[in-house]
């Protein structure tokens, strides 16, 4: 009898209480012809987080935000969507706006960045909440060449419009949380301008680039901004979808394995750490 409550007791000592973690949201859609990049999803990380044994756990992995529509010079992108961690919420990416639209870019997570216009210059969207990004560029100047600007991203504010140059989306953050260093939440570049502008080229972190004619879509579970839509042929392109986000729990392997998950999330066991990670919404209890 002493043995067994002996064991028990172990057992209850070896319960993880605090965990790592990673929480990207979905990315903001670019902005239609010569239009801003999408602004990154929200990045947080932090370790020891308190977590409740036995009690389950909400995962919700955002969706990234949809591209301005092709056709109209005036389409901006949309928001993308939170990822959630229990009580840690990660904002979606602003959406990068359309040449002409008479606005700056969309704030969230990172803003986005604004298109060209031939009205007046425009600000990116700014990062809010604060914290989780930077704020996406303006587009410089108005009139020819219609210069957009880049989205933000977690590590750098989206780049300005300059000239026949748009701007390039912000680079993103690194995280070893998964085993391995991964960048995470880049901005989207913008969309080229008129007279052939150049492109801007998408954030290291799975930002997509600006486009002559389509916006190239952020990378899926990275939280990248969608790239800016171009202009060519006398068409305007739509922007590129932002990137889905990530969730990613980590704690040290002399601990039990969760007690049960929803959602499919990946396990692994490596260097002295039990990983999930999560590319869609569902549950952990540990």
């Amino acid at each position: 009898m002493f043995a067994a409550k002996n064991s028990f007791f172990i057992s209850g000592l070896q319960k993880v209480t605090s965990v790592e973690y990673l929480v990207v949201a979905g990315g903001g859609g670019g902005g239609s012809g010569y239009g801003g990049g999408g602004g990154a999803g929200g990045f947080r990380t932090a370790t020891g987080l308190a977590v409740s044994i036995g009690s389950s756990i909400t995962v919700t992995v955002g969706a990234g935000g949809a591209g301005g529509a092709s056709g109209s010079p005036s389409n901006q992108g949309s928001v993308g969507s939170s990822s959630v961690f229990g009580s840690i919420t990660s904002a979606g990416g602003g959406y990068g706006t359309g040449v002409n639209n008479g606005a700056g870019g969309g704030s969230g997570g990172s803003g986005g960045g604004s298109g060209g216009a031939s009205t007046g210059v425009y600000n990116g969207g700014t990062a809010s909440p604060s914290g989780q990004g930077n704020a996406g560029g303006s587009n410089g100047t108005s009139g020819n060449p219609y210069p957009s600007a880049g989205g933000g991203g977690a590590g750098a504010v989206g780049a300005v419009g300059s000239g026949s140059q748009c701007g390039a989306g912000g680079s993103g953050t690194a995280s070893s949380i998964s085993s391995s260093s991964v960048t995470y939440a880049g901005g989207g570049g913008g969309g080229n301008g008129a007279q052939g502008g150049t492109p801007g080229a998408g954030g290291s972190g799975g930002g997509g680039a600006g486009g002559t004619a389509a916006g190239t879509n952020g990378t899926v579970n990275t939280g990248g901004g969608g790239g800016g839509g171009g202009y060519a042929g006398g068409s305007y392109g739509p922007g590129g979808t932002g990137g889905s986000g990530i969730v990613i729990i980590r704690y040290a392997n002399t601990y039990p394995d969760a007690a049960s998950t929803t959602g499919s999330p990946t396990f692994t066991n490596t260097g002295g750490y039990k990983i999930y990670k999560f590319t869609g919404s569902g549950s952990i209890t540990f």
